[in-house]
């Protein structure tokens, strides 16, 4: 498939490191030639330096014969003119945009995106994906990273392993065999800073970082065999007023649990335009790294604090704060990944990184077919997919142990109709089945062709 992404970027480049990575034919465009340079330097990629919005530059990217743009820059309107341009003067059959202004996403005007009018297919808006991580967070406040998959019937939970874990230097095989109605699948384990798929003889030991895929149903035995607490969410105090704070806070509003959320925004006109939008959500006017300002919104007897300014270090330093104040679930929002390992030492319980929820958004769009969703884990170290199985998929009418998945594979969960399965060796994988699999980023091409679902659908 050939692909132009406009914006060289965190997201741009994430992207085009996907995608290069799997054989596609990628050009990257900016405006900036340094970042055009750095892509091509470190990627299998082509270069353009240009305005992604003017025709002579898609044109030099190879528009007319383009199966896909990717319009990733950090000007919402730029993103918007690159798609009509694609489509109006190239014909390009798939335009994707990041649009960051909550006014374009506003869903009175839905109108604005139809071919006749702004011909973008998919819209991908930053801020709505980092507040659904958010709330992905709070609703399993034990876990470090979570995203649902089939339907909200399975989960993915990344636990840290600690001293207390019951099941520490236990082979994996021996837990299946302990638990053996347990809907759950160790599939990938950071150890060390690597990241790698577990085989049945390996154990986990204090200090690891495991992801591990668990029915809906089974989410609470899951966290109590690895030695978590499972205490429902009932006060969060939210550190940041913005989009992503606000849509939090409104989820949280609308929400069945009626949690109750105080507010701390820094800016006034912020805070005044978040209590106008909130009903019952207490917004105080304040530095959300003040100590005092924290105590009054009474971080000490709330169950969570999350910190979403779009200061990095504010939200580092301000869930230390939290932290420290007694809150035993602090969640900063964090844009640099260099930041990332020091959030375990800072005793932070979990991040959320946008330019990876921007990324998993965009690849779930690309993937398209019977590829239901995509999760980027880590810096684009691996994928967490999910598709149907085709009567053409080489798996179709096998059994998981027949299967020959790359080392770095394992199934996470299976659905038959409507119901997910507990995984076995003699499990068949059968056509209609909807499986969820952990791929390491190397493997994810051989994953494909084993699906019959490649990217080259367009």
């Amino acid at each position: 498939m050939k692909v132009i992404i406009c914006g060289a970027g965190q997201v741009g480049w994430q992207i085009a490191r996907h995608l290069s990575g799997e054989r596609n034919d990628v050009t990257v465009v900016d405006s900036n030639p340094e970042l055009v340079r750095r892509a091509t330097d470190t990627l299998d990629v082509q270069g353009i330096a240009g305005f992604a919005s003017y025709p002579d530059v898609l044109d030099r990217a190879g528009a007319r014969d383009a199966d896909m743009v990717i319009a990733a820059t950090h000007s919402d309107e730029v993103n918007m003119v690159t798609c009509q341009v694609a489509h109006s003067v190239f014909e390009v059959p798939r335009k994707i945009a990041r649009l960051r202004a909550q006014s374009y996403l506003t869903a009175i005007y839905s109108d604005l995106y139809r071919r006749d009018h702004l011909p973008i297919d998919v819209v991908i808006s930053p801020e709505r994906e980092v507040a659904a991580a958010a709330m992905q967070r709070l609703s399993a406040p034990a876990a470090f990273d979570t995203e649902t998959f089939l339907d909200g019937n399975a989960q993915l939970l990344g636990l840290s392993i600690d001293e207390e874990c019951p099941v520490v230097n236990t082979p994996l095989r021996q837990l299946s065999d302990l638990f053996s109605t347990l809907r759950s699948v160790v599939v990938g384990v950071r150890r060390e800073g690597s990241l790698f798929a577990p085989e049945p003889r390996d154990q986990l030991f204090v200090g690891d970082s495991c992801y591990v895929m668990v029915h809906a149903e089974d989410q609470a035995r899951t966290l109590e065999i690895f030695g978590k607490s499972t205490r429902k969410q009932e006060r969060v105090v939210i550190v940041g007023g913005g989009n992503v704070g606000l849509s939090v806070a409104q989820h949280l509003e609308s929400g069945p649990s009626r949690v109750r959320a105080k507010m701390i925004e820094r800016n006034r006109k912020c805070a005044e335009h978040a209590a106008e939008a909130l009903e019952r959500t207490i917004v105080l006017h304040g530095d959300g790294m003040d100590a005092a300002l924290l105590r009054e919104a009474g971080v000490d007897r709330a169950d969570a604090a999350l910190c979403v300014t779009d200061d990095d270090k504010v939200n580092m330093l301000a869930a230390v704060r939290a932290k420290a104040a007694g809150c035993p679930m602090v969640i900063a929002l964090i844009n640099d990944p260099t930041l990332v390992p020091l959030m375990e030492p800072l005793g932070i319980d979990a991040y959320i990184n946008p330019r990876a929820t921007t990324v998993s958004s965009i690849l779930r769009h690309i993937r398209h077919g019977r590829v239901k969703s995509v999760y980027s884990i880590g810096d684009a170290e691996a994928e967490v997919i999910e598709a149907e199985v085709l009567s053409t998929s080489p798996i179709a009418g096998s059994k998981v142990r027949d299967i020959d998945f790359p080392e770095g594979v394992l199934i996470g969960a299976v659905r038959k109709g409507d119901k997910v399965v507990r995984i076995t060796g003699g499990l068949p994988i059968e056509e209609g089945d909807h499986i969820v699999l952990f791929v390491l980023s190397k493997d994810v091409a051989e994953v494909e062709r084993l699906l019959q679902v490649s990217i080259d659908f367009f």
